[in-house]
C-alpha cells in the first residue's frame, strides 16, 4: 500500500515507518518544511494548510504528530500549543483527505487515553465518556476535528495510546536511565493504575487498524493487564536489578511539571476491548515483557 504518515520522526512514528517499509509498503511523510526527498509532503498544521496532491494515491493515512504532552513543564502557553498542535492538525488532514477524488479507505488518528481523565480504580473501555479536565477537553475537540474525513465517508479511527514503554523516547525513554541509576520509586503513592503498551505492540495494532475495515471509532491502545505504578515500580527494579528505594512526593512533581502532575498522578485503567475483540495478539501482554522488549 501507498501510506502516508504525520509525526513520522516521533517515537511511535519513527517505529511505524520503519515497520512499514520493511513490509514493502511505500510511505509518504508529511512535514513541516519545504520537502527534500521524494517521499515527503509539505503540510502546515498551525496554518491547516496540506499539499493535497501528494496524498493521491494514499490507501491509508496514519496521523500521529502533536506537541508532546510530557516534553515542557505545563504552562498556559503551553497547555495552548499542545490543544492548538492536535485540533489543528487533524483537522488539515481530515479536510485534506475529504477534498481528494478518491480518498483514502482509512484515517488513523493517534489520540490518547488522557481522554477517560481519573478513573480510579474503575476499569474502563471505548464505551466509557470522556472525563473532566485538561486532556479529556483536548482529546475530545482533537477527535472532533477529524469529522470532515467521517462525513466524507472515510473510515476512521482514533488510537487512544496509553503509555509506550521504549527506551528511544516518551515518559519511559525518561525512566530507564533513572532505574539504571538505582534512583528509580513510585510517583506519590503509587496506587494510581498505568495503562501500558510496548512500542512493537504499538505499531503492530496501528497496523492492525488500517487492515481491519470493522475498526472505527475509539480503539484503546493499552497492553490487556494495567497495573499500578507501584506494581510498575517493582517490575522496573525485578528487570533492571536495581533498587526502588525512592519515592517522589506530589509537591516535587508539581512544582516540576505544573499542571501536568495531576495527570501524572491521576489513575488511568484502561482495557483494549475493540483490539481483543478483533482478534489482535498481544506480543508482549504483561509489563516485564515489555520492559524486555524495550531493552532488547
Amino acid at each position: 500500500m501507498r501510506i502516508a504518515v504525520t509525526g513520522s520522526t516521533g517515537l511511535i512514528g519513527t517505529a511505524l515507518v520503519r515497520s512499514l517499509r520493511e513490509d514493502g509498503h511505500e510511505v509518504v511523510r508529511l512535514v513541516r518544511r519545504a520537502p527534500r526527498a521524494a517521499d515527503e509532503v509539505e503540510w502546515d498544521p498551525a496554518r491547516q494548510h496540506v499539499d493535497a496532491a501528494g496524498l493521491i494515491g494514499c490507501e491509508a493515512v496514519v496521523h500521529l504528530a502533536g506537541a508532546g504532552v510530557g516534553e515542557q513543564r505545563w504552562t498556559a502557553a503551553y497547555k495552548k500549543e499542545i490543544r492548538d498542535s492536535r485540533v489543528l492538525g487533524t483537522a488539515a488532514i481530515a479536510e485534506a483527505v475529504a477534498s481528494l477524488e478518491e480518498p483514502p479507505r482509512v484515517l488513523v488518528c493517534g489520540t490518547a487515553v488522557g481522554y477517560y481523565g481519573d478513573t480510579g480504580d474503575r476499569a474502563v473501555d471505548e464505551s466509557a465518556p470522556p472525563g473532566a479536565g485538561f486532556l479529556p477537553s483536548v482529546c475530545e475537540e482533537w477527535e472532533d476535528a477529524a469529522a470532515p474525513a467521517e462525513e466524507a465517508g472515510i473510515r476512521v479511527a482514533f488510537a487512544r495510546t496509553g503509555l509506550v514503554v521504549a527506551r528511544e523516547g516518551g515518559a519511559w525513554g525518561r525512566l530507564f536511565p533513572v532505574f539504571r541509576a538505582g534512583l528509580g520509586g513510585r510517583l506519590g503513592k503509587g496506587r494510581q493504575f498505568w495503562s501500558f503498551i510496548s512500542l512493537h505492540d504499538e505499531v503492530a495494532a496501528l497496523r492492525h487498524i488500517v487492515d481491519t475495515d470493522t475498526l472505527s471509532g475509539p480503539v484503546n491502545l493499552t497492553a490487556p493487564d494495567p497495573l499500578t505504578n507501584r506494581e510498575v515500580t517493582a517490575a522496573m527494579g525485578r528487570v533492571l536489578r536495581r533498587p526502588t528505594l525512592f519515592t517522589v512526593p506530589p509537591i516535587a512533581l508539581r512544582v516540576y511539571l505544573g499542571d501536568f502532575a495531576e495527570d501524572v498522578l491521576g489513575s488511568q485503567r484502561v482495557l483494549p476491548a475493540k483490539l481483543l475483540e478483533s482478534g489482535f495478539t498481544f506480543s508482549h501482554p504483561s509489563i516485564e515483557e515489555a520492559i524486555r522488549a524495550a531493552l532488547d
